[in-house]
């Protein structure tokens, strides 16, 4: 149980450092200013391939804290700490509630991110849009059509 505890809060540690991640690399996109924003998304894709490996390492010492206690293989935190005895029945719940509390910190940033994300993009589609030399714009289906380009006024002094 102990190595599944240490695996445990290994994992609890490295989402908290993901939802840190998450909310640099927001901070990064709101503020306007790119310059960062490849480096925290390869930090927080990091985070991510570092969790993933972690949750091997979890899965392992699950299976073996579960045949401990008699229950099959591949058996769910709560399931692991009803089959235990205190400590490790309040230990293995207070993980639990940690997961689910962080989880859906994690879940929440990263439906922000995207939107910002989708946001800068069709804002730069837009301005895009505007420059070329085609007049451009939707149909009532969501397609994008063309016209005739006219008159531009460009300030040079920039």
């Amino acid at each position: 149980m102990e190595k599944l505890s240490q695996v445990l809060w290994r994992e609890r540690d490295l989402l908290e450092l993901l939802l840190y991640r998450l909310e640099v690399e927001q901070l990064v996109m709101a503020s306007g200013r790119t310059t960062w924003l490849m480096r925290a998304a390869r930090e927080v894709e990091q985070t991510l391939e570092t969790l993933r490996e972690t949750e091997v390492l979890r899965a392992v010492a699950a299976d073996e804290a579960a045949s401990l206690v008699g229950l099959p293989p591949n058996p769910s935190l709560s399931a692991l700490a009803e089959a235990c005895e205190e400590p490790w029945h309040t230990i293995l719940l207070d993980h639990r509630e940690a997961f689910h509390a962080v989880t859906g910190r994690i879940s929440a940033m990263a439906d922000a991110n995207r939107e910002l994300i989708s946001a800068g993009y069709r804002s730069a589609r837009e301005t895009l849009l505007a420059l070329s030399d085609d007049k451009q714009g939707y149909a009532h289906d969501g397609s994008v059509v063309g016209g005739p380009a006219g008159p531009r006024l460009v300030d040079r002094s920039l």
